[in-house]
């Protein structure tokens, strides 16, 4: 299976979806999410399914309510607008990286397999994981570690992957785990390897920058009562979606207008919703799933 959509059944409720609405799912993938909200639409409602994984196109769903659209969803805005769409009734963003990319030794996302250090989401993207770790300075790539990976040894980290490359330029996925496990605890490498992959993927993808200009973008694009959901599955993502849902910025720090009216274009429908022990005896990789819903003012 490409992907087991998380949090399924919750996330079509919080959509509360209508049935001539038009719907934004963001991370297409395997297309699990959309083909629920296909389920819940009537004959004049519209789906828009993004993903810039050209992988992801083999899954579209054959409805005429449906169009697949290549690419990344902080362009969201332009592709609708192209799509004669300037507002929408909802928006779906599932964050996680799919079992597809995870499962596939040559993408490269996962520490489990050998091959070529890739990560990219985007095939047509230049960066890749081994162009970064071979050109990134040793200062950029401890910033790396420590913003996104929050590593308390982003810097030793940071000057082993240097000193290797002097000797050989680093190009697969076991000769990055040969140099970064020594910073592992014994009997928990698989734990502590995490993070540094996850850092080195969301600086190649601009995950995080990719998921401020969706959040920016919802406020304007959303329908007065629409709603967009957010599944993340790390304390970074989450963190943005949480502030932004409940400050309209992403520092979280309120702010009021002259007469003292809260500034925020969104309102938090209800606190985070996780998976169930049902889902998670059925998909372990739902543990960490978080799910944030907010409703436009």
């Amino acid at each position: 299976m490409y992907h087991i959509p998380v949090l399924l059944n919750e996330t079509v409720e919080a959509l509360a979806i209508k049935p001539n609405g038009i719907y934004v799912d963001c991370t297409f993938g395997g297309g699990g999410h959309s083909a629920a909200i296909l389920d819940k639409l009537g004959k004049d409602g519209r789906l828009y399914g993004f993903d810039q994984d050209i992988d992801a196109y083999k899954n579209t769903l054959p409805d005429s309510r449906f169009t697949f659209v290549r690419g990344n969803f902080k362009y969201i805005s332009n592709f609708l607008k192209y799509h004669g769409e300037s507002k929408v009734d909802g928006i779906l963003a599932d964050l996680g990286v799919s079992s597809h990319h995870f499962d596939e030794a040559e993408r490269g996302f996962s520490y489990r397999f050998d091959g070529a250090l890739d990560m990219r989401m985007n095939q047509l993207s230049t960066l890749t994981a081994e162009k970064l770790l071979n050109t990134y300075d040793e200062e950029q790539i401890a910033d790396m570690l420590y913003q996104y990976g929050e590593l308390r040894q982003s810097r030793r980290i940071a000057s082993a992957i240097v000193h290797q490359r002097r000797e050989t330029p680093i190009r697969t996925i076991a000769e990055l785990v040969a140099i970064v496990r020594p910073f592992c605890t014994k009997g928990k490498e698989n734990k502590d390897m995490a993070p540094i992959f996850q850092a080195i993927r969301i600086e190649v993808n601009a995950e995080l920058e990719a998921l401020k200009t969706l959040l920016r973008h919802s406020s304007e694009m959303l329908n007065t009562g629409g709603r967009i959901a957010v599944i993340s599955y790390h304390s970074l993502e989450d963190r943005l979606v949480k502030n932004y849902f409940k400050t309209g910025n992403f520092n979280g720090v309120l702010q009021k207008d002259f007469y003292g009216n809260l500034i925020a274009p969104l309102k938090s429908i209800s606190k985070a919703i996780t998976s169930t022990t049902e889902e998670l005896n059925l998909n372990p990789r739902a543990r960490s799933a978080k799910l944030r819903v907010a409703e436009r003012i």
